[in-house]
This record gives structure tokens, C-alpha cells and sequence, in this order.
């Protein structure tokens, strides 16, 4: 009886920290994700004030905020569009991967950690957050600009890259091999192309089953086959995220519309527990030593996410400010890079230091994205972009025009 109360205390008292957490961060204009990482660490193994009794709830929670986070990716796309954006931002998507994952992977084998460590560091500087860069572009008024849509399908291309990469992770992590790891990313590459012929082909069909009417029912079902679904995935090692995200992909029309209403309280309570969860297991003293780290390797990966965005830009025949506002849009990393940190850390397998790199490393760059994403607005840079032009429009010209 005393620990179930000391548990109701902890919990109590953690959630109604996040909640004013949360409530703060929309105040000062920032993602809440840092908020609820400091929170982790402040409570966690070497914080403040440890909480014990809370952790197994938290642990249990944090695997399923990770479910829900693609679930809802997945209810957000459709099928044909998926396959859609796949056909027309591949060049984007492959430009994104070998820029932001490459910076990485090698960082991680300059620190002498190992390849496995370098494949799962290549994804955490490899994924932008969807979750803060639609809010960024909510926020600054540029959902209708002509760069969006390149934003959003570089994000959309990520989105199915994780499809892929989470159960090579997985695999790799679990020490079964590069052959039985391939083996493991052949049965996820099969599965997301089948589930996508059949949710191209009978996605109305299989809507059916689950009626919009009844939204008690509806959020049972859903929630229900997710995790069943995902615990499947997680049997086959082909990982209980994808499989997530399969379910949403499955649903469309009303029923993932009314779906993806029910969910999001769901999801966004899950998901700070994920975050939480995150930051009760990483070490807050782990941090300092691998603070410099971090802070290079944030500044690199931010250039050439910047980078990515802007030749996605130009070549969708975006002008130079939209290039820079698509560019800039991108640098945040969040939700996805703690949930690679975190698969990472529960298997072993890994460095670590890899935790408290990968905290230090979302911190800064989900603080400092939106403030880099404002630079196209200001003055200044305005200025500076129109110098460049006239200086670019001099040297086009010919000599005897300059003359």
C-alpha cells in the first residue's frame, strides 16, 4: 500500500510539473520537449531529487508515447501520398540522408564508439522533428508559402525512412548480425510495401471495421490493434514502431480523421512521459564531458540540414528567401532522434555517453531552430539577401553592360 501512494505521489506530482512545463514553453515560444528533458534529468539517476518508485510506470509509459507518436504519423498520411511524395522528393530525401547522417555516423567513429553506435548516431542527427517544425511554420504564418510543401516533403521522406531504418536498428542492437539484420530490414522493406498496396487498394474497406460513429468504440479499436499490432512487430524483431505506423497507414477517410482527434490528448500525454523517461535514465553528470561534443556537432549537422533545405528549394524552382526559410525551417531535431537515443539505450549494446550526447544534442538544437527559423524575416538578412542578388545579377551581366 505505501508504494502504490508513493507511486501516486511521483507520478502526481510529474505530470502536474509537465503540465506547467508545457504551459510555460508556449508562453516563451519554444517546443516543450527540452522543458520535459531537463525535468527527466533533474528527477532522474544523479539529479536533483531522485524518483524510484515512479520509474517502472514511466518505463512502461515511454514505450507506449513512442507507439502513439507513429501511429499519429501514420494517420496523417495516406497511402497514395506516401507514395506520391516517395516519386517526386526521392532526390530530396537521398540529398537529406547522405548530408545529415553521414556527419553522424562519423562522428561517432572519430570517438571510438563503433559502427553499431555510428548507425544509431546517423539517425539521430538524420531525422528533422515534424512536431516543432509544424509548429515553427503555424507559428511564423508560413503554412502557405510556395517553400512549405518542400519542407513538408522532406519530412514526409523521413517519416518513411524510419520505417526502414527503425528495424535495422533494432536488429543491430540486438546483436543478431549484418546477415540476420538484413534479413530483418528485407521483412520490414516487404511489409511496408505490402501494407501499402493493400491500404492503396482496400484502405476503405479495412475503415469499415472501425466505425466513426462511436467514438468510445473508435478510440478502443484503434488503440487496440495499434498496440497489438505493435507488440507483433516487436515479436518478429522487425520493431513494434513500425508497426505503429503501418496501422495508421491502414486507416483513412472519417475513421482517421476522428481517430487522430481522440488519439492526440493520448499521444501528447504519452509522449512527454517518453521524454521524461528519457531523462530519468541519462545521467545529468554525463552531460558536461560530451557538452563541447555536442555543441559541434550541432552546429555542423545544422548547416547542412540548412543546406538540405535549400537545394530542395532551389530545385523546386523556389527564389533565394524561400531557400533560406526552407532551409532554416529544418534544423530542429526532437521526438525521433530520443526515440532512436532511447531504443539505443534500452537494448546496451551502445556507448554510454550516447544518451547524454543525444540530450545535449536535441537541447540544442530544438532551442535554437526556431530562433534560426526567424532569421529570414528580419531586416539584416533581407539586406543581405538583396546584396547577393545584385551581386549575382553584376556578374551574370556582361562586361560591357558593367562598363
Amino acid at each position: 500500500m505505501h508504494e502504490t501512494t508513493t507511486l501516486l505521489v511521483e507520478v502526481g506530482a510529474l505530470l502536474f510539473l509537465l503540465g506547467l512545463l508545457g504551459r510555460l514553453s508556449r508562453r516563451i515560444g519554444l517546443s516543450p520537449i527540452p522543458l520535459y528533458l531537463l525535468a527527466g534529468l533533474a528527477f532522474g539517476h544523479g539529479g536533483i531529487v531522485e524518483l524510484n518508485a515512479s520509474e517502472e510506470f514511466f518505463a512502461v509509459g515511454a514505450e507506449i508515447g513512442v507507439i502513439l507518436l507513429l501511429v499519429m504519423l501514420g494517420l496523417e498520411y495516406s497511402a497514395t501520398e506516401l507514395v506520391g511524395n516517395l516519386r517526386a522528393s526521392a532526390p530530396a530525401g537521398l540529398i537529406d540522408a547522405l548530408l545529415n547522417a553521414l556527419p553522424g555516423a562519423a562522428f561517432a567513429l572519430l570517438l571510438g564508439w563503433g559502427w553499431v553506435s555510428a548507425v544509431v548516431l546517423a539517425g539521430i542527427t538524420w531525422i528533422s522533428s515534424s512536431g516543432v517544425i509544424a509548429k515553427i511554420l503555424a507559428d511564423l504564418g508560413r503554412l502557405g508559402n510556395r517553400e512549405t510543401p518542400v519542407v513538408l516533403s522532406v519530412l514526409v521522406i523521413e517519416d518513411l525512412a524510419m520505417a526502414f531504418y527503425l528495424p535495422l536498428v533494432t536488429a543491430l542492437l540486438a546483436g543478431v548480425g549484418v546477415a540476420k539484420g538484413g534479413i530483418g530490414l528485407g521483412i520490414a522493406v516487404v511489409t511496408v510495401i505490402a501494407v501499402l498496396v493493400v491500404a492503396v487498394r482496400y484502405g476503405k474497406q479495412i475503415s469499415r471495421f472501425m466505425s466513426a460513429d462511436d467514438a468510445e468504440a473508435l478510440l478502443l479499436g484503434v488503440l487496440g490493434l495499434t498496440l497489438l499490432v505493435a507488440g507483433i512487430a516487436a515479436k518478429l524483431q522487425v520493431s513494434a514502431a513500425v508497426g505503429a505506423f503501418l496501422v495508421g497507414i491502414a486507416l483513412s477517410g472519417p475513421v482517421a480523421h476522428h481517430a487522430t482527434e481522440l488519439l492526440t490528448p493520448l499521444r501528447d500525454l504519452f509522449a512527454a512521459v517518453f521524454f521524461v523517461f528519457f531523462g530519468l535514465v541519462t545521467d545529468p553528470r554525463g552531460i558536461p564531458p560530451v557538452l563541447l561534443p555536442a555543441l559541434l556537432l550541432a552546429f555542423v549537422t545544422m548547416g547542412t540540414k540548412t543546406l538540405t533545405g535549400y537545394l530542395a528549394a532551389r530545385r523546386a524552382g523556389i527564389a533565394e528567401p524561400g531557400r533560406w526559410r526552407a532551409g532554416l525551417a529544418l534544423v530542429p531535431r526532437g521526438e525521433f532522434s530520443i526515440v532512436i537515443a532511447g531504443l539505443a539505450v534500452a537494448a546496451g549494446g551502445v556507448d554510454p555517453q550516447l544518451a547524454a550526447l543525444a540530450t545535449a544534442y536535441v537541447l540544442i538544437t530544438v532551442v535554437t531552430g526556431p530562433m534560426l527559423a526567424r532569421l529570414p524575416d528580419l531586416g539584416w538578412f533581407k539586406q543581405w539577401l538583396r546584396s547577393r542578388a545584385r551581386a549575382q545579377r553584376a556578374q551574370r551581366a556582361p562586361v560591357a553592360d558593367r562598363a
